[in-house]
């Protein structure tokens, strides 16, 4: 099937299909508001929220901006029903889910009249998330941040497959960070496009700033796809991370590498800015990302690069 992006914008009442990635400690509502404002998709991540501080989280943003905006569920998390109460509760109309199962609980959003998009690493799960009622997916490839696919697929490999595996809008994340990325993607049969990195480091983003400086002075081959025997992660190298590669290289058991994870590791990196000891989640794309920018000036910059990308590959 051939691209729309009209698809995405439709579906979602907004400007640009751009979508902002919930991420764990990064997306609030600041970060959610401001790129609804802008003409794209904002997400609040609730995967490191409580209750009752994602509904503070959903209230501020419904305050901030008149826009769409979505909240992403990591469906394998404790407490997820409570979450998707309050999502309920509070009126959401769009959720990404990630991180399990979307049969269990795509048909009670959806009959509460919310819109739901899955993220995928495979056109296997792209097929299931269909066939549970998701309005699309999210193909999701090796380039991404945070947690990834085991099938370490690349985007650009991902994202054909699973557009001709399914007939639902097919949004590409991993490794999208220009305009010209996105008309890549685009001709790859991708509907709409996911921006993680870029977002993690915009002033709105609510990561702390050792991190976001972190990630405007990382080269390539600063990331590595890691811990795949728990859940397959994209880190930046540093002190942590190389005690989980020595782990790893003596083999390791899934509890000793889980002993060494521990609890809030993300947190610790992300958020407190513990550049030694914390988990820094980020893309591949982290390479280019020079400079901290408003939420609004990345929206703009990403959509103006895409058509000019676009209209200098219609004159040849």
């Amino acid at each position: 099937m051939k691209a729309d992006t009209h698809r995405i914008t439709s579906l979602f009442q907004i400007s640009y299909p751009i979508i902002q990635a919930g991420m764990v400690w990064c997306s609030g509502w600041k970060l959610a508001s401001a790129v609804s404002n802008a003409g794209g998709l904002g997400i609040i991540g609730s995967g490191s929220m409580s209750p009752d501080l994602l509904r503070e989280h959903i209230i501020k943003c419904k305050s901030a901006t008149t826009k769409p905006f979505a909240v992403n569920l990591p469906l394998l998390y404790s407490g997820i029903d409570k979450l998707i109460d309050v999502v309920v509760g509070e009126g959401v109309r769009i959720v990404f889910t990630s991180a399990g199962n979307p049969a269990t609980w795509t048909s009670h959003l959806k009959s509460k009249g919310i819109s739901v998009v899955h993220v995928v690493s495979s056109s296997k799960f792209a097929r299931k998330a269909e066939a549970s009622g998701v309005d699309a997916v999210v193909a999701e490839g090796f380039e991404a941040g945070g947690h990834n696919g085991r099938e370490e697929t690349t985007t650009f490999v991902l994202v054909p497959l699973v557009k001709a595996s399914v007939n639902i809008p097919v949004i590409a994340a991993g490794g999208i960070g220009s305009g010209s990325a996105m008309l890549a993607a685009e001709a790859l049969g991708a509907d709409g496009f996911q921006i993680g990195s870029l977002f993690a480091a915009s002033q709105e983003s609510s990561s702390h700033e050792n991190f976001k400086e972190r990630i405007t002075n990382s080269e390539e081959g600063d990331t590595v796809l890691t811990l795949k025997q728990l859940t397959p992660v994209r880190l930046i190298r540093n002190a942590f991370y190389q005690r989980v590669a020595e782990a790893e290289l003596r083999g390791a058991s899934k509890d000793e590498l889980a002993t060494l994870l521990g609890k809030r590791r993300s947190k610790l990196g992300i958020f407190d800015g513990d550049l030694d000891e914390g988990e820094l989640e980020i893309g591949q794309i982290a390479a280019a990302i020079k400079a901290i920018k408003p939420a609004k000036q990345i929206v703009e910059e990403l959509w103006q690069e895409y058509r000019t990308a676009k209209e200098r590959l219609a004159s040849v």
